[in-house]
């Protein structure tokens, strides 16, 4: 009496995973690393907030003029603000949030850190990468301009931009002193520029692929 066979898998023909992991993993591990950085030059929010430096601009050109002082000081302060401003619009609007959840996993797992070696099937039917790209492009613009989540988005960056232009302008920046190696001219998000880089840079392989 012979033994029962034992079906052996084998390892090449094992589908391989739908998304390619060290690629995200170094995107996110970058992201991580700038954030931080980002973060490192906060300023206490104590200077944001005290109320002993607050007066109204005698002047339109006084104001802007503090406005640009303040944005080059608490940046990373108004950032953080203006991001807290666009969750909470987003926690008070759950199926935005998921919507918009839903449009980034879409760009990550079917595009941006999908392997190139594997076309996208969907119901029997294989996609190609142009054709992937341009449904979420559609997707992207029927999400952000034909539903609430645009409205929302825009209403909330609004809110925040007003509030930070108020602040701006009522602070007083005659007690505020600027590294010496930040020039005042520096832009409201140029602390994000060397982020983006290195986040793009991590991205770039998967995207090059499919070119």
């Amino acid at each position: 009496m012979s033994s029962p066979t034992i079906p052996i898998s084998n390892p090449q023909t094992l589908s391989q995973p739908p998304i390619a992991t060290p690629a995200l993993r170094t995107f996110l591990s970058r992201l991580s690393i700038s954030i931080r950085q980002g973060f490192s030059q906060r300023r206490p929010w104590y200077e944001l907030i005290d109320r002993s430096s607050m007066a109204r601009p005698d002047s339109i050109s006084e104001a802007a003029t503090r406005i640009r002082k303040n944005l080059s000081y608490f940046k990373v302060n108004y950032i953080t603000l203006l991001a807290l401003i666009l969750a909470f619009s987003l926690l008070s609007h759950p199926l935005s949030l998921l919507v918009l959840l839903s449009l980034l996993a879409s760009w990550i797992f079917l595009y941006l850190f999908r392997p190139s070696d594997q076309p996208l099937a969907i119901l029997g039917r294989t996609f190609s990468e142009r054709e992937t790209l341009g449904i979420l492009v559609v997707l992207t613009i029927v999400v952000i301009f034909l539903t609430s989540v645009g409205s929302l988005l825009i209403s909330a960056l609004m809110v925040g931009f007003a509030l930070v232009c108020a602040h701006g302008a009522f602070r007083v920046p005659d007690d505020l002193f600027l590294d010496d190696q930040e020039p005042a001219s520096a832009g409201f998000l140029s602390f994000l520029g060397g982020g983006a880089s290195s986040a793009a840079v991590a991205a770039a392989p998967a995207v090059v692929a499919r070119v």
